[in-house]
C-alpha cells in the first residue's frame, strides 16, 4: 500500500498548538525585534517628521521655498498657519499650502518692525 497508518502519539507527549512553542517563547522571540524595529524604523522617522514641521513652521516672508512640484519661489506673504503667498515669477504670485513646501532653500532675513 501507499499509505501508511497512523500511529497516536505516545502518553505524556507534549501538545502544542504552535510550530514554535509556548507563548511566551514567542514573545522572547519577537520582543528583540520590536525593539530593533523601535531603533531603527520608528525613532528616525519621528525625529524627522519633528525636524520637518520645525521648518514649515518657521517659513517667513523672504525665504525661498521649492514646492512639491519643482517649482521654486519666494515667499511674499504669510496668510495665516496653514497658507503662504509665493512669487514663482515676476508679478506671479500663488497661493499654496504650508504642507506642499517640499524644501527652503534660503532663509530670508528677518523683516524689521518698526515702533511708531
Amino acid at each position: 500500500m501507499f499509505i501508511t497508518e497512523a500511529f497516536a502519539q505516545a502518553e505524556g507527549a507534549a501538545t502544542s498548538a504552535s510550530p514554535f512553542g509556548s507563548g511566551l517563547e514567542m514573545l522572547f522571540l519577537f520582543a528583540p525585534l520590536m525593539v530593533v524595529w523601535y531603533f531603527f524604523l520608528i525613532r528616525p522617522q519621528r525625529a524627522q517628521l519633528k525636524k520637518r514641521q520645525e521648518t514649515l513652521s518657521n517659513i517667513r516672508r523672504g525665504d525661498q521655498v521649492v514646492l512639491g512640484g519643482g517649482i521654486s519661489g519666494k515667499v511674499t506673504k504669510v496668510v495665516d498657519d496653514a497658507e503662504l503667498e509665493v512669487e514663482i515669477a515676476e508679478n506671479v504670485k500663488v497661493r499654496v499650502l504650508r504642507t506642499y513646501v517640499a524644501e527652503v532653500r534660503v532663509k530670508g532675513e528677518p523683516v524689521k518692525t518698526e515702533k511708531a
